[in-house]
């Protein structure tokens, strides 16, 4: 058996709003999206080096406010680059916990995402 990537799926409520701090702030790029109809709910794939989220509009996807880990190399220059966009709402930090070290966001809808540079075995 063969196991493949996982992809969290994150609620949304607003593509303009998500637009803004997923490709915007955070660098991430569509890869496809979806609606059953016009000014109907939109799903999508968005990606990043490696790292793929799904956002969606639909009622009864995902769950508002969870928590989503994203392993990272290069953390501190992952850092710096968000902190040069200037992002009205969010000044993330760079944190050094005993597992590594993190840059923790919250997304305009209340999802967590956690950026982690594991330390080095």
């Amino acid at each position: 058996m063969l196991l493949g990537p996982v992809i969290p799926i994150l609620r949304i409520f607003d593509v303009p709003k998500a637009d803004e701090f997923y490709l915007g702030f955070l660098g991430f790029q569509v890869d496809w999206e979806h609606t059953y109809s016009s000014g109907g709910p939109t799903y999508r794939q968005i990606s990043r080096s490696g790292a793929f989220l799904h956002l969606t509009e639909h009622f009864g996807d995902g769950t508002p406010g969870t928590a989503t880990q994203i392993t990272v190399t290069g953390i501190a220059e992952f850092w710096k680059e968000l902190h040069q966009k200037e992002y009205r709402h969010a000044r993330p930090g760079l944190e050094r916990q005993p597992w590594g070290r993190t840059v923790d966001v919250s997304d305009p809808f209340g999802n967590q995402l956690r950026f982690l540079e594991p330390n080095p075995e």
